[in-house]
């Protein structure tokens, strides 16, 4: 068999060169071209190629009534939110990739996992960042108690799954994949075609021998995973860790995930002893004030399969600039802008000549509609100088035309609003439960001049 050449692909068109240059000779793109390894194809008749049946089954065409299921193998990691976000546990043979900013506590996160796991499974934690004596330190730190651990300092990707196949880990931990590189590349650790190779020589081996692989990865300036984003489509769940400046609590969300939830949230507080597991973490996003004050309003957002309860906040004043500002931290700004136009339109509120700054406490980030109708209700607040009525949540998206529509999962988050003592709920009429939580009052509305009379 012909040996495996290494070659120069355009990231941007696919063509390959033999060599690299500035310029893509193909598509004219500028700096694209990252350094890869091409095994040529098997002739006919013989062996199949390197790529050919890298996973298991992988030969040939059946019927997919003819395909024997072995069962989806769940591991307890001894986290219950980390197994929350990874949709009940470790999958048997799947690669997990969690990435965040530095010193957030992505390895302190792993460390206390695989201490746990250590008790009952073969673990295997693959360091390339420290040394052994390193992790030695941080374990005494955190205080857990995983003597039957193994180790290792390795940075070659085939020498740590040589180590991999001889100690038949049912989970390893590769910290991280920016400091791995293959022998088949010349580039540096790090560069684009070291961290596809890498990757995919891992994920290879969590889908032949059924190791579940966890994979630690760098973040950039704008937040995303260092590397290229086919880094993500190769393995199968997607973890980022998220936290407010200054603030102890961290979050960590899936944005991918082929076994569970996407958004599914699992929150953790950082102290002496590590990452500390959040039970009830609707109680940190909310402010707790003492008096009713303006610009506030309580939500019930839903992330994944859990209801939480968000405090939003407004803050609505005079601007002195020909340009009023628009701030929103936790809320997309863009939809911040269209709802103070349909708060215009629908309901006669002008805030063309106001600076008009949201939040949402905590540092949590909310992406669902939801959270348009309590937004509105806290601008407007803050413009009348009226504060909400007391113990009242709402939630519910709002359209152009100035409806206010439903969303799903509406009964659940009444409950959970009620199990935490509110006893007020506004809410799209559609979104009107038969039966209202016991001690609840539910106001349901159809239109945003409708909400806006309640104040």
């Amino acid at each position: 068999m012909a040996k495996a050449r290494t070659v120069y692909e355009c990231e941007a068109c696919g063509a390959q060169a033999p060599k690299w240059s500035g310029q893509c000779l193909d598509c004219g793109a500028w700096n694209t071209l990252s350094e890869t390894v091409s095994r040529p194809a098997a002739p006919s008749g013989g062996k199949a190629s390197g790529r050919r049946g890298q996973y298991a089954g992988a030969s040939g065409v059946v019927d997919l009534g003819s395909v024997r299921g072995r069962g989806e193998t769940r591991i307890g990691s001894g986290l219950k939110e980390l197994d929350r976000v990874l949709g009940g546990g470790l999958v048997a043979g799947s690669a997990v990739l969690i990435g965040g900013d530095p010193g957030i506590g992505k390895s302190t996160l792993l460390l206390q996992a695989c201490a746990s796991l250590a008790r009952d499974q073969r673990v295997l934690y693959v360091t390339g960042e420290e040394s052994l004596e390193q992790v030695r330190l941080r374990g005494e730190r955190l205080n857990v108690s995983a003597d039957s651990l193994r180790l290792a300092a390795e940075t070659c990707i085939e020498e740590i799954i040589a180590t991999a196949e001889r100690e038949r880990p049912a989970v390893l931990v590769v910290d991280s994949i920016q400091t791995m590189f293959s022998d088949a590349l010349q580039s540096a650790p790090g560069a684009v075609g070291q961290l596809r190779e890498s990757a995919s020589q891992l994920v290879r081996f969590a889908k032949q021998t059924g190791t579940a692989v966890f994979l630690v990865g760098h973040v950039t300036k704008q937040g995303t995973i260092a590397g290229p984003r086919v880094l993500e489509h190769m393995v199968d769940t997607v973890l980022y860790f998220e936290n407010d400046a200054g603030s102890r609590y961290r979050v960590i969300r899936a944005v991918k995930n082929r076994f569970g939830a996407v958004n599914e949230l699992g929150v953790f507080a950082m102290d002496e002893q590590g990452l500390r597991e959040v039970r009830n973490p609707s109680a940190i996003f909310l402010s707790g004030h003492q008096t009713d004050v303006p610009g506030s309003a309580i939500m019930v957002a839903r992330e994944g399969s859990r209801p939480l309860l968000v405090e939003v906040q407004a803050l609505v004043d005079e601007s002195h600039m020909h340009n009023p500002r628009r701030v929103a931290l936790g809320l997309d700004q863009n939809r911040l802008a269209m709802l103070l136009a349909v708060a215009h339109r629908h309901g006669g509120i002008a805030m063309s000549d106001q600076d008009v700054f949201v939040n949402v406490v905590g540092g949590l980030r909310v992406v669902e509609t939801a959270a348009d109708l309590p937004l509105m209700m806290a601008a407007l607040s803050s413009f009348r100088d009226r504060p909400l009525p007391p113990e009242m949540v709402m939630f519910g998206e709002i359209g152009l035309s100035g409806e206010v529509r439903p969303v799903y999962n509406g009964e659940e988050r009444l409950n959970e609003a009620a199990k935490h003592g509110f006893r007020r709920a506004l809410v799209p009429q559609a979104n009107r439960p038969r039966k209202s939580p016991e001690g609840m009052e539910v106001t349901a509305v159809n239109r945003v001049s409708e909400a806006f009379d309640l104040l």
